[in-house]
């Protein structure tokens, strides 16, 4: 099959002949429909991530088409519309049967399958898998339970975006924060996730909704998906805007960037008995640091948020619902496609800050 394959961070990615081995025990072959270009796999190419084992191929927001199944699996077949989830879950370890899978303990090892070895391969040696599913390649092979059957009739294309940024942001408003209706809530980062934590504040009908970015592209977008207010960064200062517009602070902060002094703004940005969501991963080694002080008296509370704190078996399917329903936006996510050779393209668009969301369409 063909796949990008990053050799080395920081140099653009080849795209090669990889060879892909049949599904083992647990097991599903995916021919991927689209796959889109997110900012966690910029961060794993550049060099912001360290620790990233390599070859390997990229890529954790994707849906396809059940091709084949290994044996043991009990709940997909061929045919089956599928989205690819990156958090592999057990269903039987503590935070599984608690409610909390994205903390699921009995995940495989880092970029491998759970047997601990690759399914691709090039001239003899192992690729490795991003977030386990490597949707950047066109059929990828993934554990039973990162394979979410969804309703046939939703584009594949659009759910795509589903696997990764679209659950991340919104589910982050809905599960993880869990927002009541008419609070304060402000976001920074307008990018594919920012938007859709806005997306999430529309869905509850937060007000104001105040979006925070220093692109002002990006902002444009934020109005377009139902941000009352907006900030350019770089020539305000977002603190100060954001309690000028709330009067008390914002209930709601989420910093939908990996960029430590966004999460200190959005702190400083809180309402009493307020909530900093944090949902961006910084690059390695980033500390943030707070005043220890403007914890216990004001009650303000700092949450970390993984996947949206998403149960994929219900989320997703949830989320399609709510594509069709028209309650939620996709189509307007995708702001440029990219055939397989382009994902260097795509790369360098993302970094610049010129898309809402690029998608590979295989």
């Amino acid at each position: 099959m063909k796949a990008p394959v990053l050799f080395e961070q920081g140099k653009p990615l080849v795209v090669e002949e990889v060879e892909l081995a049949e599904p083992c025990e647990g097991e599903v072959l995916v021919r991927m429909v689209a796959s889109g270009v997110c900012h966690s796999c910029l961060h794993a190419a550049d060099g912001s991530w360290q620790g990233v084992l390599l070859p390997m191929v990229l890529g954790d927001e994707g849906a396809g088409v059940v091709e084949a199944v290994g044996p043991g699996v009990s709940t997909l077949r061929a045919g089956d519309h599928v989205i690819l989830s990156w958090s592999p879950t057990c269903g039987r370890c503590h935070y599984c049967v608690t409610g909390r899978p994205v903390l699921c303990q009995r995940k495989p090892p880092r970029n491998r399958m759970y047997d601990g070895t690759t399914r691709m391969s090039l001239r003899g040696q192992p690729v490795y898998h991003y977030g386990t599913v490597a949707s950047f390649a066109s059929y990828s092979v993934v554990p039973e339970c990162c394979a979410i059957p969804i309703r046939p009739d939703v584009p594949l294309d659009k759910a795509a975006l589903i696997g990764c940024s679209v659950t991340t942001g919104t589910c982050a408003v809905l599960n993880t924060a869990r927002v009541p209706a008419g609070a304060s809530m402000a976001v920074w980062g307008a990018g594919g996730i920012g938007l859709n934590a806005i997306q999430g504040g529309t869905i509850v009908g937060a007000t104001p909704l105040i979006a925070v970015d220093v692109h002002d592209s990006k902002l444009e977008y934020a109005r377009r998906f139902g941000t009352t207010h907006r900030i350019n960064a770089t020539r305000d200062d977002p603190v100060a805007a954001v309690r000028d517009i709330t009067g008390r602070g914002a209930d709601y902060t989420f910093v939908a960037v990996g960029d430590v002094r966004a999460m200190q703004q959005a702190w400083n940005s809180l309402a009493p008995g307020g909530t900093c969501v944090v949902i961006g991963v910084p690059a390695t080694g980033a500390v943030l640091t707070i005043d220890a002080n403007g914890i216990a008296g004001s009650e303000r509370r700092l949450v970390g948020s993984a996947y949206g704190s998403a149960r994929t078996y219900v989320d997703f399917p949830r989320l399609v619902d709510l594509y069709l329903a028209g309650k939620l936006k996709l189509d307007e996510l995708i702001t440029h496609r990219y055939a397989i050779d382009e994902v260097n393209e795509a790369f360098r668009a993302l970094a610049a800050g010129e898309v809402a969301r690029g998608i590979i369409v295989f």
